[in-house]
C-alpha cells in the first residue's frame, strides 16, 4: 500500500493486551481515513446502547492518507467514540506532532477498548507498544503533564493528553496536545479519562511509503507557495482566525450574552487588532506554513494560544471584553482539557438560568474572577461545576421550565460561535452537522452574509451539503486541515492530485464528494441505531433564535423563521436523498454501498425507498 501504512493498533486494556491488524485496501479505498475510518469501525464493532464512558466504548485514533506527508497543513490526526454528551458519533480533529508520529510508527489508526486497571498511559514506538503507569501524572494539568512527559520521551515525541477535566468525565473534556492543541469536542477527552488512559505517547522512526515521491514534492511545493501568494495570505499571518470577531460584529453574527444578540459593545477589546497589540509568537501544526495559534501573554502573564472560537465564547458571549482576561480563560480550559465551545455555552447559559431566577448562585455578565474560579470548578465537578460539567441539554433537563429555550445546543453539543438569528443556512449547517452544533462540517456563514442572507432557498441547502462534503468528507479523511481553501483559497483540485501522488490511485473531486455523501449516511445511520427512532426534531436549531429576535445593531428585530426553516430542511433531506424524517433512503445507501446499512435501518425505523 501506498499513503497507508497498511496497519492497525489494536490495544486491550482490559487485559493489558495488543495486537497489529492489517488493514484492507478495499476497506481504505472506501473509506480513505480519518472519519471515514472512525465511523465506520464504530458502527461495525459497537454495540446499540454501549456506555459512552464503560469499557466497551472505543476510542479511535486515525490518520489518513495525506496526514504527516508534504502536503499542506498535514499535521491533523482524528480522535473519534461515541460520545458521552450527546449519545452519538464524536470525533474532531487535533494539530499535533502525533499526526506525523503515528505513521513513521507504521500505523494508519490506533484502536483502544477496555478500562486500565489503574492509572495509565499507551507508549508507541514503532513495534514496541506498552501499558504503562500514569499515577504520577494522573491529576496533573495537561501542559505540567506533557513537559513531564517530554523529558522522559524527548521533545519530537507525539503527546495527546488529558487534563483533570477528561479524568473527572466532565462531558465536553477534550485531548490536548502541545499547550493548546485541543480536539474532541463531543467528550473524547472523558473517553480517554473513562479508560483510566492519561496519555498516548507516539514515537516512529520509519516512513510512510507514497506511491510517487517525486510528484508528491512537486505538488505540494506548488502548492505551499500559492499559499504565500494569495491576497489575504498576509493579513492571515498576523491575525489567523482572529479577523473574525470584527467581521462577525460587522455582520451581526457575533455572539453575545448567551446568543441574546449578534453585537457586543466591547468587540474592540477583544478583536484581531487587540490581539496583535499582545501578541508574543505564533504557533501552527506541522507541515502549516499559514499558522494560525497566535499567542498573546495573558493577565497573569503567561502565554494563552487563542483563536475566534474561545475568544468568542469566553467573551462576548459571557459579556466580557477583555482580551487579556478572556486569554486566561482559555489557557485554564485548555489546562484542564476543557472545549472552550461548549465551556463558554454552558458558563453563559448559567448566567441567564442566574438572570431568570433559575439558578440560586449569582453569575453576573462579565464577571472575570467568578469564571475563574468556575473553571476550576467544573473541571474537578464541584459545587455548581458539577451541574456545568453535564452541558446545557443536561442542565435544562435539571432545571426545567423554559431552560430549554436558551440552552445553546443541537443533539447535545453547544454550538460555535456563530449567532444565527439572521443566517438560516448557518442555523442548518449547525443543525445537520455529524456530531451537534459545529462550524468545523459547514461554515458557510461567510457565503450567507454575502448573497441574500435572511433567504431560505434551496440554494443554501446545497451550499450547506457542499460545505459538508469538502470539509466534513474529503479534508476529514485526508486528513488535512481545511483553512488553506476556506481562508486563503487555495485550489481543491490540489488535493486530488496529492493523493494520486501519495497513493497511485486516483480520485477526481466528484468521488470525494460521494466519498463525503457516504460518510455523512453512515454517521446518521450510528445516530438512528443508537438513538433507537428518529425524526426531524433532532435537526432544529436552538429554540430562542426562533423566539427571542436581536434587540441591538443593523438587524434589529431578526429572527429565524420556523415553518421556512422546515422548508429549507426539505430542501436538505430531499438533496442528500433522505426522507422526510431525515432518514437515508435505501436507493440512497444503495447507491453509497451501504447495503448492510439499509438492511439494520430497516429493522429499527423502516426505510423509504
Amino acid at each position: 500500500m501506498h499513503g497507508w501504512t497498511g496497519r492497525i493498533l489494536r490495544v486491550d486494556l482490559n487485559r493489558l493486551e495488543h495486537s497489529f491488524q492489517k488493514l484492507d485496501g478495499d476497506f481504505a479505498r472506501k473509506w480513505v481515513g480519518g472519519r471515514g475510518f472512525a465511523s465506520r469501525i464504530l458502527w461495525e464493532e459497537l454495540e446499540p446502547g454501549t456506555d459512552p464512558l464503560g469499557p466497551d466504548n472505543e476510542l479511535i485514533i486515525a490518520r489518513g492518507p495525506l496526514t504527516g506527508l508534504l502536503a499542506p497543513s498535514s499535521g491533523k490526526l482524528v480522535v473519534a467514540a461515541k460520545s458521552p454528551l450527546t449519545g452519538g458519533y464524536g470525533d474532531g480533529n487535533i494539530g499535533t506532532t502525533a499526526s506525523v508520529e503515528l505513521g513513521k510508527a507504521g500505523y494508519d489508526a490506533i484502536i483502544i477498548r477496555g478500562r486500565a486497571p489503574r492509572h495509565s498511559m499507551l507508549v508507541v514506538e514503532d513495534n514496541k507498544v506498552s501499558v504503562e503507569p500514569a499515577e504520577d501524572i494522573w491529576g496533573l494539568d495537561t501542559f505540567e503533564a506533557e513537559r513531564r512527559l517530554r523529558k522522559t520521551y524527548g521533545r519530537f515525541a507525539g503527546i495527546l493528553v488529558i487534563g483533570p477535566a477528561g479524568e473527572n468525565l466532565v462531558r465536553y473534556a477534550t485531548i490536548i496536545s502541545q499547550e493548546g492543541r485541543s480536539g474532541g469536542r463531543p467528550g473524547i477527552g472523558a473517553v480517554m479519562g473513562s479508560k483510566n488512559l492519561k496519555a498516548v505517547v507516539i514515537k516512529g522512526s520509519g516512513e510512510v511509503p507514497v506511491a510517487d515521491k517525486k510528484e508528491l514534492v512537486k505538488t505540494a511545493t506548488q502548492a505551499f507557495r500559492d499559499i504565500k501568494h494569495k491576497p489575504n495570505y498576509e493579513f492571515w499571518m498576523r491575525q489567523g482566525t482572529m479577523m473574525t470577531v470584527q467581521w462577525g460584529q460587522e455582520n451581526s453574527v457575533l455572539p453575545a450574552y448567551n446568543y441574546s444578540e449578534g453585537v457586543f459593545e466591547a468587540s474592540e477589546s477583544m478583536d484581531g487588532y487587540a490581539m496583535e497589540r499582545v501578541k508574543v509568537t505564533q504557533r501552527g501544526c506541522p507541515n502549516c506554513n499559514m499558522t494560525c495559534g497566535n499567542v498573546v501573554l495573558d493577565e497573569e502573564g503567561k502565554e494563552s494560544e487563542l483563536d475566534y472560537e474561545n475568544v468568542a465564547m469566553l467573551g462576548s458571549n459571557i459579556g466580557l471584553g477583555d482580551i487579556r482576561k478572556i486569554a486566561v480563560l482559555n489557557r485554564l480550559a485548555d489546562m484542564y482539557g476543557l472545549d472552550t465551545i461548549s465551556l463558554g455555552n454552558t458558563i453563559g447559559f448559567a448566567m441567564e438560568a442566574s438572570e431568570k431566577g433559575l439558578l440560586e448562585e449569582k453569575l453576573e455578565w462579565g464577571d472575570y474572577e467568578r469564571v475563574r474560579e468556575l473553571i476550576g470548578e467544573i473541571a474537578r465537578r464541584e459545587g455548581l461545576g458539577g451541574l456545568l460539567a453535564e452541558g446545557t441539554r443536561r442542565m435544562a433537563e435539571r432545571l426545567g421550565g423554559e431552560a430549554y429555550k436558551f440552552a445553546m445546543n443541537v443533539k447535545g453539543l453547544e454550538t460555535s460561535a456563530y449567532d444565527c438569528h439572521a443566517t438560516p443556512g448557518m442555523a442548518l449547517a449547525f443543525a445537520t452537522s455529524p456530531i451537534g452544533a459545529h462550524h468545523k462540517d459547514a461554515w458557510v456563514i461567510s457565503w450567507e452574509v454575502s448573497t441574500d442572507r435572511l433567504s431560505y432557498g434551496r440554494e443554501k441547502a446545497a451550499k450547506v451539503i457542499e460545505h459538508q462534503r469538502i470539509r466534513g468528507g474529503m479534508f476529514e479523511s485526508l486528513v488535512t486541515c481545511r483553512l488553506p481553501w476556506i481562508e486563503v483559497g487555495l485550489d481543491l483540485d490540489y488535493y486530488p492530485r496529492l493523493f494520486k501522488a501519495a497513493t497511485g490511485i486516483s480520485m477526481s473531486l466528484d468521488d470525494f464528494m460521494a466519498l463525503g455523501d457516504r460518510i455523512y449516511a453512515q454517521i446518521r445511520a450510528f445516530w438512528i441505531r443508537e438513538y433507537g427512532s428518529w425524526d426531524r426534531r433532532y435537526d432544529q436549531p436552538p429554540a430562542k433564535w426562533f423566539e427571542k429576535p436581536l434587540t441591538k445593531g443593523p438587524l434589529k428585530g431578526a429572527k429565524l423563521d420556523y415553518t421556512r426553516y422546515q422548508g429549507l430542511l426539505d430542501h436538505y433531506y430531499d438533496l442528500r436523498g433522505w426522507d422526510t424524517r431525515g432518514i437515508p433512503r435505501r436507493g440512497t445507501l444503495r447507491r453509497l454501498g451501504l447495503e448492510d446499512v439499509a438492511e439494520e435501518l430497516d429493522r429499527i425505523v423502516g426505510l423509504s425507498e
